[in-house]
């Protein structure tokens, strides 16, 4: 039977100022009406219903992942004390489902892309699904053909071609390569042979586990203490005193890149991972100037931006081109467009002078 896991922990600190602390981006709508989590759960659950999927977040954001989602179970949503990376996610999410299914399969999914169409998706996630049910030792990832030189997104070398799963392209797995420069892009671009790694995987809990413990030991051996007291009046002290102790480390650097049996299936769908503001551009239309306008806004001579705000509130531009424009609450954002990386250091800066306020 397979489980869904969503990863729902990030910080979103591309997208200040909309989001924040108590509700970052994962929980916010920035296209269509549902939120990045809603559509997350939406689109597996055809697949995975409700009593067995699961979202991995932060011990503050279990209220608000159970208001979004009011039909999970509660004691499906799993609350991090602290975030240590995908590794100790992952090894988290397989430990729980599998106490509960041991011969569960599982698919891990982010809480903040946007997939299209959803059906699509789905017969990725079958394809995957059947080759991990042939081959239960297999590790499964889905790629993503590259659309421009990225540099801010992992690669998958992918090798020899395998038959078809329900139309769904399938390769063995080379090589992992993590981010590049963009004359390196560019060229893996124009090769071919490489996919950026979407972050989302298929595998049996049991064989993720193994592998953890083959590679990560004391990965394992905490999620596994975890898993053993779940269901305890000891759960909440167990789960913090084990997991503050772990090494951040995502399952890439400590899992991906060392197995050995590992399979990708190209996607069939479009994807985006929403990384920074500059991906409303590649979601809504632009104006006659190039602007995409998400807000109430009057301009002159405002070519090339990127203008977002509440709908009762004013925005007005004279004579600019190429920025970021962003309104939240009590917090502006005007940037250039070719710094929008450098958001997130704007906010550690605010933290350094003492405006956690406004974070």
């Amino acid at each position: 039977m397979l489980h869904a896991m969503i990863m729902a922990g990030g910080g979103g600190t591309r997208f200040w100022p909309r989001s924040r602390q108590k509700k970052p981006k994962q929980f916010l709508s920035l296209v269509g009406d549902r939120t990045l989590l809603q559509q997350t759960l939406n689109r597996i659950e055809a697949l995975a219903p409700a009593d067995k999927s699961w979202v991995i977040t932060s011990a503050a954001h279990r209220d608000e992942c159970a208001k979004q989602l009011p039909e999970l179970p509660k004691e499906n949503i799993v609350g991090e004390p602290c975030g240590r990376d995908t590794a100790a996610c992952i090894g988290l999410g397989a430990a729980l489902i599998a106490r509960r299914d041991p011969d569960a399969a599982m698919i891990v999914m982010p809480a903040d892309h946007v997939i299209e169409p959803a059906q699509e998706f789905r017969r990725a996630v079958q394809a995957g699904l059947a080759l991990v049910n042939d081959n239960p030792k297999a590790l499964v990832t889905i790629g993503i053909p590259p659309t421009f030189p990225a540099t801010g997104y992992g690669y998958i070398h992918r090798g020899a071609a395998l038959p078809q799963r329900l139309g769904a392209n399938v390769f063995r797995v080379a090589s992992f390569r993590e981010k590049p420069s963009f004359d390196v892009a560019q060229q893996m671009l124009v090769s071919g042979d490489y996919f950026w790694n979407s972050g989302i995987f298929l595998w049996k809990a049991r064989t993720i586990l193994q592998a953890l413990e083959e590679n990560r030991p004391e990965i394992y051996a905490a999620a596994e203490r975890i898993a053993m007291g779940w269901y305890s009046p000891e759960r909440d002290n167990v789960l913090r005193a084990e997991y503050e102790g772990l090494t951040k480390i995502s399952i890439d650097y400590a899992v991906m890149e060392k197995a050995k049996d590992v399979l990708v299936v190209q996607a069939p769908y479009r994807w985006d991972d929403v990384g920074s503001w500059l991906a409303l551009e590649r979601m809504h239309p632009q104006d006659a100037d190039g602007n995409t306008i998400l807000a109430r806004h009057a301009g002159i001579a405002t070519k090339n931006c990127v203008v977002v705000g509440e709908p009762d509130v004013l925005l007005t531009t004279v004579g600019v081109e190429n920025l970021l424009i962003v309104q939240d609450g009590d917090a502006f954002l005007v940037a250039d467009r070719r710094e929008e990386g450098t958001v997130k250091n704007l906010v550690d800066l605010l933290r350094k002078k003492g405006l956690e306020k406004y974070l």
